[in-house]
């Protein structure tokens, strides 16, 4: 019973935004066992992100962010902006570009937005579980609801866009490649004023995953009207 509790924090939050997400795609909803798939890479996800940081580590490029925020700003938005940013958005998007394109069924525009989301979760869920133990029950359940959401959002950039590209026939290696870049620079610049935990950047930051989810939630909902018009 104590080991369910402990990871009630992670598992609630996981499980709200897939029926989520699944609801959204409810006119032609993907198939559960590509989904669950889909969220298990981005698991492995994890695991790329954390190889390519202690390759950081290696050539001497790894750094202490907490640290640099308290004794470095400009230091600190290198390493958000040329470091978090890419190493965890490419993360996501290396099993995205290899596997889940691949997928007969990824065969709509939405679909870029749902199965990146799908594998930003099971980032966010690594991620989260390797944060419980240093969080107090409220932190843990804060956190468990807003760190899926934030990857959600960055991974959703790039998931539209090599979407686009792929259904209408175009070279996605391109699309991705845009898609990244804001996406990590986005990513790096939440981070950036999320890290040193000020009252006076919270809002900003806030402002700035609120934008991004209004983009979203309007282009989610300009995707599936097009869709049903197809229909």
């Amino acid at each position: 019973m104590r080991q369910l509790l402990l990871i009630m924090p992670i598992a609630l939050p996981v499980l709200f935004w897939a029926v989520y997400h699944y609801n959204k795609d409810r006119r032609l909803p993907e198939p559960l066992g590509h989904l669950a798939l889909t969220f298990a890479l981005g698991m492995l996800a994890s695991g790329i992100s954390m190889a390519l940081y202690t390759g950081l580590g290696v050539i001497g490029l790894r750094f202490d962010a907490g640290h640099l925020a308290d004794t470095n700003t400009l230091g600190l938005l290198a390493y958000t902006l040329l470091a978090i940013g890419p190493i965890e958005e490419i993360a996501k998007l290396l099993p995205f570009l290899l596997i889940v394109v691949r997928l007969k069924e990824f065969d709509e525009p939405l679909d870029g937005i749902i199965y990146a989301s799908f594998l930003a979760l099971g980032y966010a869920t690594v991620e989260n579980w390797q944060y419980l133990e240093y969080l107090s029950t409220t932190e843990a359940y804060a956190r468990g609801f807003a760190s899926p959401v934030v990857h959600i959002l960055f991974a959703s950039i790039w998931g539209h866009w090599i979407a686009g590209a792929r259904l209408g026939g175009r070279s996605i290696l391109p699309a991705a490649a845009a898609g990244l870049g804001i996406a990590s620079g986005l990513h790096g610049l939440y981070d950036f004023f999320v890290i040193p935990n000020p009252l006076s950047s919270l809002p900003i930051a806030a402002s700035l995953i609120v934008a991004i989810w209004v983009w979203r939630l309007r282009l989610m909902r300009s995707l599936d009207d097009d869709a049903a018009q197809e229909r």
